[in-house]
């Protein structure tokens, strides 16, 4: 279930917050998952989910792309939320600590059509992720670094070493079956240059954007994932000099020093539709 969009920014929001749901209409992120799992207390689980669905009744999302991340289904309140998020008109449905296809099939049986994302937060997940990337319903996979480091009994890294295995499989899954892939937090909401870093690390992996746990990483976030004036140059360089050559039938095309080849035009219109979407996104806001 392939997803063709920017997806650059996707920004937490707890589900039981009336003030931060109304705030997100303004922010500039492409998505926001709607949480009614990590950020919601157990005493608020219940009415989270009634203040959201007014939330998204009311709209004024715009281009933002909604999802709501339930509760496990094995916890109290996962089926009820899985119901209801289905009945909200959410984009997509997000389900935490998938570990097997079976997890999604059992979501799925309550959600009907509704597409589907999937937290990327264990071990088993990982080994699994393949499988898991293959189910028909899926949309995107959501690294949850943050669950998977305590799983891992890891030491945080700025290169995020132990995690790069786990990373790495995700990646390749959500590659091979056409999905979307959202890198995990950055937990120092306040210190810009750690999240430059941490947000070129995941761009230059392969992720598509990054997921956030506060409205100030927004922009950073943006910019990171998003083509530089330089790259979109250089992509309509080598596209020009391609068809150029190919309409010649005579050597081969060159661009600062380098050859271009097919592969190379590919990935440089895919760079040039991924800023013009962007674009059109802010021209919708």
């Amino acid at each position: 279930m392939a997803l063709d969009r920017p997806l650059r920014s996707v920004l937490y929001i707890p589900a039981s917050k009336p003030r931060a749901l109304d705030k997100a209409r303004g922010l500039p992120v492409d998505a926001i998952i709607f949480d009614l799992e990590d950020a919601v207390t157990t005493e608020e689980k219940t009415s989270a989910r009634g203040i959201l669905a007014e939330a998204l009744s009311q709209g004024g999302y715009g281009p933002r792309m909604r999802i709501v991340r339930i509760n496990a289904l094995d916890t109290p309140w996962g089926i009820d939320d899985a119901r209801a998020a289905a009945e909200m008109g959410a984009d997509a449905i997000l389900l935490p600590k998938v570990s097997s296809p079976a997890d999604l099939d059992a979501l799925a049986a309550l959600t009907g059509d509704t597409p589907l994302w999937a937290m990327m937060e264990t071990p088993m997940g990982m080994l699994n992720a393949a499988a898991i990337a293959a189910h028909p319903n899926l949309q995107a996979l959501v690294m949850g670094t943050n669950d998977l480091a305590k799983e891992l009994n890891t030491r945080a890294r700025p290169d995020r070493l132990p995690l790069q295995a786990g990373l790495g499989l995700c990646l390749l899954a959500a590659k091979a079956h056409g999905l979307a892939i959202i890198d995990g937090v950055y937990n120092a909401f306040k210190d810009d240059e750690g999240l430059e870093v941490e947000c070129a690390q995941g761009r230059d992996m392969g992720f598509d954007g990054k997921t956030l746990i506060h409205p100030a990483q927004v922009a950073v976030t943006n910019t990171a994932f998003s083509p530089s004036e330089t790259e979109i140059d250089t992509a309509r360089r080598q596209i020009a000099a391609f068809d150029e050559v190919a309409a010649s039938g005579q050597g081969v095309a060159v661009v600062d020093g380098k050859i271009v080849e097919n592969l190379h035009v590919d990935t440089a219109r895919k760079l040039i539709a991924q800023a013009e979407a962007i674009a059109a996104m802010a021209q919708d806001e």
